[in-house]
């Protein structure tokens, strides 16, 4: 069976989104596991059930590569899974198929460009705000929990719990606490 997964990091990619799914469906891909999460900081649980659904001779399909893994060892550990249970991955944008012991190495070429790639850009978006901070231009992310303090105060006097606080305003119950705490102070 082809099987398929497509991922967005948000659900503001929409057009790479349908994209993805376009064509895993034109690669002939019976079934499509989707998620729209960040392959950083959260559990892809549709990628779990794509790697517990395959079975000995399936092919997991991607669009590419960074749709499935964010550094090598990450990508090391999901083929190594897939191939333990006789599973191939096809990334299509590279015309990559590991089942082939070619296939093998362009994908762990291509992953350690990809990471190599990614670091490097980590590091100059890092510079780049170094310097913005040393000459006073860089402020950072707009502190949205903070601009609605007196509204967390407000409904925290009328004995509103944090948690319903949180959920009404919008924010992270970790946020309505450190502002009550910093009012205490």
């Amino acid at each position: 069976m082809i099987v398929g997964y497509a991922r967005t990091s948000t659900s503001e990619q929409q057009a790479g989104f349908e994209a993805q799914l376009r064509d895993l469906k034109s690669h002939g891909c019976q079934k499509v596991f989707c998620e729209q999460v960040s392959s950083v900081n959260s559990s892809r649980l549709e990628l779990s059930r794509a790697m517990e659904f395959v079975r000995e001779g399936d092919v997991l399909v991607i669009t590419r590569l960074d749709r499935l893994a964010r550094s090598i060892a990450d990508l090391t550990a999901i083929v190594a899974q897939i191939e333990a249970k006789g599973v191939a991955l096809r990334i299509l944008d590279m015309n990559i198929d590991t089942s082939s012991p070619t296939g093998r190495l362009m994908m762990n070429l291509i992953g350690s460009i990809a990471q190599f790639e990614r670091e490097i850009m980590l590091a100059r978006q890092r510079e780049g705000i170094a310097k913005a901070k040393a000459k006073g231009l860089y402020r950072g992310r707009v502190p949205t929990a903070r601009r609605q303090s007196s509204r967390v105060l407000e409904l925290a006097s009328t004995g509103a719990p944090a948690a319903t606080i949180a959920s009404e305003l919008g924010i992270g119950r970790s946020s309505v606490y450190r502002i009550l705490s910093a009012q205490k102070q």
